[in-house]
């Protein structure tokens, strides 16, 4: 008969080496850019396919790899005309929103810096659709970005609040 002891402390081992497990397995599935500098051969190898592809002005592209619609990320590669990583950004951050301008950027421009939403819907009101992107107000606060482009497809306002998802007010009890 085997002491209580030595099954607990051997439950808690045969856990805790699981959990080490699970913890290094969940690391190799995040992806590490290449340097800057590297071919786009190299950021697709790294960094997988990803889910769209706008041409820049100059020739350049730039490659999103969605976090949306449920995460609070979604990264954007640049590659310069000459097909090297010029950057890899984290670009859902309060910093790059407020680089929008109202009544000039369309939704070419915000599809080029901040990818697709995480929701779309539409304000009867003024006839306005809306992308809403999930996001980290200044790095803390679970909110989401709303977007409102008018017919022609101009940047009329953004508006900021809490996500639903993350706020209790919002939940059914």
């Amino acid at each position: 008969m085997t002491h209580p002891l030595k099954r607990t402390t051997f439950a808690a081992c045969a856990a805790l080496s699981l959990f080490a497990a699970l913890s290094l397995s969940a690391c190799s599935v995040f992806r590490q850019p290449p340097p800057a500098g590297a071919p786009l051969a190299a950021v697709t190898e790294a960094l997988g396919q990803p889910a769209a592809v706008y041409p820049e002005p100059d020739g350049g592209r730039i490659l999103e790899y969605r976090g949306q619609p449920m995460g609070q990320f979604q990264h954007m590669a640049r590659i310069g005309p000459d097909g090297r990583l010029v950057s890899y950004e984290q670009v859902l951050t309060s910093e790059n929103f407020a680089k929008v301008k109202i009544d000039q950027w369309t939704r070419d421009d915000i599809l080029r810096h901040f990818g697709h939403p995480a929701e779309t819907s539409h304000v009867a009101y003024k006839d306005y659709e809306v992308w809403s992107y999930r996001y980290k107000e200044a790095g803390v606060w679970n909110s989401l970005m709303h977007v409102h482009f008018d017919r022609q497809g101009v940047v009329r306002q953004m508006l900021n609040g809490p996500d639903p998802m993350y706020d209790d007010r919002f939940r059914f009890r």
